[in-house]
């Protein structure tokens, strides 16, 4: 998938820069960088221009995906990176020169301190008048369904610059491929009980948006909330299904109770209490299917990780 440019070292900061076809700020992120890290590492996700060039000019060590498999995909890649390192602390920042690298010592500082395990950088902890309205909305909405599924109180979901202490790091077992990877961070950090601070970064946006913000706000609403789901089905379709289901009921309690004193069928509550009792079965029963799934998935995970770790420790005593 990737091709690797120099043997793992191990290292106390470590920066990594997830980015696509940057190359027109890349390599003044990377010099910006290096002077508050210790190495500076740049996974080009696919890049069809000279991103890569640029960056292994300016210093940094480049990691290459053949193609463009997506910004969690890139992020999985900087965290294997840091795993095979044993940094004690990395950096994440966007490539795009929209992050100030003249913050990560603000970034890191709780890192290193044992304040945190997890620091984001978080445009909306203060003042905000530096981010575009639409911006503003977007981000707001999606912070407030991360911030439901996760059960945690941050102002800033979606920012991409970030630290992580190695505890953090180690637990960072990310499945999302594409552009939703800030949101399952978080809900994975609030499953490990990784203690995450935020700090106040200010932002630059002096380019036009790559992608329509709309489409783009919508594409990860899509999937914020079918990780929610998927990671508590019995909460968020079981706890919907069966108020549906005690509605109808209430319904279908009215209707007889009418019934009983007219003698007259109420052929529209009727069609409503089935609807709803209906609908709201079926979901109860989704619900239990996707929690059954989920579970014996995560036994399953389980199992490997363990024979895995045994045939290894096998073949080291070997």
């Amino acid at each position: 998938m990737k091709s690797k440019e120099s043997a793992p070292l191990k290292l106390r900061i470590l920066a990594a820069i997830p980015c696509l076809n940057e190359a027109r700020y890349i390599g003044s992120v990377v010099l910006q960088t290096k002077k508050y890290v210790d190495q500076v590492i740049v996974i080009d996700d696919g890049s069809t221009d000279n991103t890569a060039e640029i960056a292994r000019a300016a210093g940094a060590v480049v990691i290459k995906h053949r193609q463009n498999y997506g910004k969690g995909t890139a992020v999985s890649s900087a965290f294997k990176e840091a795993r095979m390192r044993k940094v004690e602390v990395l950096v994440l920042l966007d490539g795009d020169g929209q992050h100030n690298p003249a913050q990560i010592p603000e970034i890191i500082r709780p890192l290193l301190e044992k304040k945190a395990d997890v620091v984001i950088g978080s445009r909306f902890l203060e003042t905000k008048q530096f981010v575009p309205k639409y911006r503003t909305f977007g981000q707001s909405v999606l912070t407030w369904i991360t911030n439901l599924g996760s059960r945690a109180r941050l102002t800033d979901s979606q920012s991409g610059f970030r630290g992580f202490s190695r505890k953090a790091v180690e637990a960072m077992d990310l499945k999302e491929k594409g552009l939703s990877v800030e949101s399952e961070m978080q809900l994975v950090m609030r499953e490990k009980g990784l203690k995450i601070l935020e700090v106040p970064i200010k932002a630059h946006y002096d380019r036009k948006a790559k992608r329509n913000p709309l489409a783009h706000g919508l594409s990860v609403l899509n999937r914020i909330m079918r990780m929610i789901v998927e990671r508590r089905p019995l909460i968020y379709l079981g706890i919907p299904g069966l108020l549906i289901l005690i509605a109808g009921m209430g319904v279908g309690v009215i209707t007889l109770n009418r019934f009983s004193q007219t003698r007259t069928l109420a052929i529209g509550h009727t069609l409503i209490t089935l609807l709803l009792c209906i609908v709201g079965i079926l979901i109860l029963f989704v619900s239990l299917v996707l929690d059954s799934l989920r579970n014996r998935f995560s036994e399953l995970e389980a199992t490997l990780l363990r024979n895995l770790e045994t045939l290894q420790n096998s073949k080291e005593k070997r």
